[in-house]
This record gives structure tokens, sequence and C-alpha cells, in this order.
């Protein structure tokens, strides 16, 4: 029989043995865990070629001493061919191709999930660069196909009627990301209209919205009209100016209700850039010709939808070129608020056309995935 101690000795020497392996083990899983992250971490810290204007692409072959005309290479090859691996840019000079590749990292990436509607409306779920999540819809209709892309992670505007509004504000989307949900989208070829009416509030990210338009419009870029574009705002009156003067695309107001302190309840906007102001800014221009205006109105029973409304809204929009889009309320969780029927809807839009007012209703697409007006959200699934 073995002395007690060398029983002891035996036992510590296996347990000790089994805790090296152990330790062993947890950093191999460790390394493979910093090799898998740090590519990322990398990545993450590299710049975006994508994005960028002439101007701006310009100022960065002047700081890197590349020609002067690799500014419009660099723009055919991101906006023209939607290629941002400077290592594929065959026209550029190949230190300069290693540099570029060396200092930026992409910025497109494919959408991570997507989800069909019965009514063919498909709903594209983005993962941010920051990590957070958007959402866009692609609309087909006949001929038409329209793409509602967000310019924001989440809204800080607190629209009582929308998901949106709820889950709060978690940033700012880069012209990059705005456009990724246009170039990553499979459909992208199909595309006749894009809208900025998903998450967020554009004026609320003007510098990034416009460098998104301006690429979106301009020759350089994807060259489409500014006709086949349209931006919705709640009226962020310090950037309506600036939107107005600086891009030709048309606008979109989400109105909602005519009467200020009404209005006040359910768009806390209203507080800060009153309506009225908004409508007294908007006769200053003329959207007699290509470019229209036109105002966003979702109905709720018995709270918008009556006819002292109807007299509101004709005082609030005299003098201006414009066209209501009347849109059925569709219920959020937990909202006070309700969806009048058909009838009521066709009713009130016939009121307002008889008084003079061009008033459609917009037919609802996309409510069973939940990519209806109002309804875009990623804090239900836990990407937020």
């Amino acid at each position: 029989m073995r002395p007690a101690g060398a029983l002891h000795h035996k036992y510590m020497d296996k347990i000790s043995k089994t805790s090296r392996r152990a330790e062993k083990i947890f950093n191999f899983c460790l390394l493979l865990q910093r090799e898998s992250d740090s590519p990322n971490r990398r990545m993450a810290n590299k710049e975006h070629l994508y994005g960028r204007t002439p101007d701006e692409l310009a100022a960065l072959c002047g700081e890197l001493g590349m020609p002067r005309f690799a500014a419009k290479q660099l723009a055919r090859w991101l906006y023209v061919r939607h290629e941002e691996d400077p290592l594929k840019m065959s026209d550029i000079a190949a230190a300069h191709r290693a540099t570029l590749a060396e200092r930026f990292a992409p910025a497109l990436s494919a959408p991570v999930r997507v989800s069909e509607s019965a009514d063919g409306t498909k709903k594209y779920l983005f993962r941010t660069h920051q990590g957070a999540y958007v959402e866009s819809a692609y609309i087909p209709d006949g001929d038409r196909a329209t793409l509602c892309i967000s310019s924001q992670a989440g809204c800080r505007m607190g629209c009582r009627f929308c998901a949106t509004g709820r889950q709060g504000l978690q940033h700012s989307l880069s012209a990059a990301e705005i456009l990724n949900q246009i170039v990553s989208l499979p459909e992208r070829d199909r595309l006749t209209n894009v809208v900025f009416m998903g998450m967020g509030e554009p004026l609320d990210n003007t510098d990034e919205v416009l460098r998104a338009l301006e690429i979106i419009t301009a020759p350089w870029g994807f060259g489409w009209s500014p006709t086949r574009v349209t931006l919705s705002t709640s009226g962020v009156v310090p950037q309506l100016r600036r939107f107005l003067e600086n891009s030709k695309v048309h606008l979109a107001v989400s109105l909602h209700n005519p009467f200020s302190e009404e209005r006040a309840e359910i768009m806390p906007v209203e507080r800060a850039w009153p309506i009225a102001e908004v409508a007294s800014i908007l006769r200053e221009y003329d959207f007699t010709h290509q470019r229209r205006v036109s105002f966003e109105y979702i109905v709720m029973s018995g709270l918008n939808d009556t006819p002292r409304h109807i007299r509101g809204l004709c005082r609030l929009l005299d003098g201006i070129k414009c066209r209501i889009n009347l849109i059925r309320f569709h219920k959020i969780p937990g909202s006070p608020y309700f969806s009048p029927d058909e009838a009521a809807m066709i009713r009130f839009r016939d009121a307002l056309t008889a008084r003079g007012i061009q008033t459609t209703i917009r037919v609802s697409r996309g409510e069973d995935i939940q990519a209806a007006c109002g309804l875009l959200s990623t804090s239900e699934t836990g990407e937020d």
C-alpha cells in the first residue's frame, strides 16, 4: 500500500497536468478569437472610398500624390461600375492601387436578412458599420419598382404613430451606408424610384443625405433624374432651405394634422418647428414644373379626419401647388390610435379634392411583414 503522501502527490500531479492542458486549450481558443477579431477591428478603423464626391476624391488624390484626373477614374469605378476594391481598378497605377487598398476598407455589404410579403413587397435588413441595423422596403408595382430607404438607425423625432420613433436614435448613416441599401439590393437594376421614407429623419442627417443625393443624381454618379427620387421630412426648418437649394429631388412633408397643438401631441417636432413655418417657406418656391411637393397624411379615426381638419388643411396649404397622400394608419403595439375604414378614407379624399387639393389614397404594401408606412423598426428583433 502506497503512503498517503505519495497518493497525494500523484493526484496533485494529475490535477496540475489537467490544468495546464486546459490552460493551453483556453489560450489557443483565445488566439483564434484574436486572429478572427483583429482583421475586423483593423477593417473598422479604416476609411471608406465609397460615398465620396469627386471634389473629395480630388483632395484625396492630391494628398496621396496621385494625378488629379485619377479622381474621375475613381468616381467611375465606384459609382458607375460599383467596384470599391482599389486592386481591381485597372486604369490606376499599381503603386497607387496598393496605397488605396492599404488605407481603405469596403463600405458595401449585402443585406443580412430578407422578408417577403404576400403582395410581393420585400423588407431588407442591413447591418451598419457601427453594428446597428436598418431596414429598407422594396415595393414592386407593375412597371414601377420603388425602394424605401433609411437615413438613420432609429430616429429621435419621436412621432407617436411610428415604430421607428419608439426605438430612439442609434446613429445617423454615412452616405455609403445610405447608398448601400440601393447598390447591394438584389433587384437594383429593376428600380425606377427611391424614396427617403424609411427609418430616420433625413434632414437630421443633412450632410450625408445631400452627399448621397448628389451621388445618385450626378452624371458622374448613378446618373438618375432627380424626379426619380423623393425625400420625406417632418419639417426640420433649419435644414429645409438648404435641402431645397442644394437638391432638385421631390419633397414630401409629414403633415398628419393642420392644427399646431394637435400636431404637437403626435409629432413633438411641431414644438420646435411649427408646420405653419414649413408651409411659409414652401410658398417661396416654385413647384409648378418638374419638382413636386406632397404632404403625407396618416389618417387616424376620429383624431385628424373631421370636417374641421379638412378646412384646416385648406387654409394651411393655400398658395402651395401640392398633393396630399392619405395613408391608412397601421397599428403598432400599445398605440391608442385606430385606422378608419375604407369608406371614411374615400370621403376624406373626396372632400379635399372638391376643395381643389389633389388628393390620393396610398395603397398599403407589406403590412404583413411590418414593412408598411410607420412600421419599420429593428427594436423588436433585438437588432437595434
